[in-house]
């Protein structure tokens, strides 16, 4: 690879960082070329964009990113795989499926929405991630739920203020 297929890669992955929010890097190394040609077509069939890269070009996109990546810069070693996605939880699900059959690819970090992961131990928590849109939904739904109470309550109790008092109370 020459010097400008090289800073091509690197402003690729850069995009690619700034784009999806979200990336992990695995550890493929001494998989099959059938192994890995497996990976490539679950991570097309899960929308997950894969990228094998060296580790210091990937370091460099990071550093142009503008991201706080320095975390990851120490487990850029050996070969390194990243997969990209707009879900937060698909490579970890990927990752998790694959190795049901096999002892890779390994997880070396995580980053989701400026949060950085680290080792293969965060594989489970990373699968159970929720969304923002499902988070933003849970205080919506939480914010919305007294307010519901009092106007039903309002309506059941006879819109007195003893009747809102009892309702009240018999809902606990």
């Amino acid at each position: 690879m020459n010097k400008e297929e090289k800073h091509d890669l690197v402003l690729a992955l850069t995009e690619q960082m700034k784009e999806y929010g979200n990336f992990y890097i695995t550890d493929t190394s001494n998989l099959t070329v059938a192994k890995i040609n497996d990976i490539r077509r679950k991570c097309f069939e899960s929308d997950i964009k894969i990228q094998v890269a060296k580790n210091s070009l990937i370091k460099k996109a990071m550093e142009a990113a503008g991201g706080e990546f320095t975390e990851i810069y120490d487990v850029l070693k050996g070969s390194s795989s990243i997969l990209f996605s707009k879900s937060a939880t698909a490579p970890a699900k990927l990752i998790k499926q694959l190795r049901k059959t096999g002892d890779k690819p390994v997880l070396k970090a995580a980053y989701i929405d400026s949060a950085v992961f680290i080792g293969d131990n965060q594989i489970d928590a990373l699968t159970k991630l929720k969304s923002k849109e499902q988070l933003i939904g849970e205080i919506i739904g939480l914010l919305q739920s007294p307010a519901k109470n009092v106007i039903s309550a309002l309506q059941s109790g006879g819109n007195t203020l003893a009747g809102l008092v009892k309702t009240l109370q018999e809902r606990g």
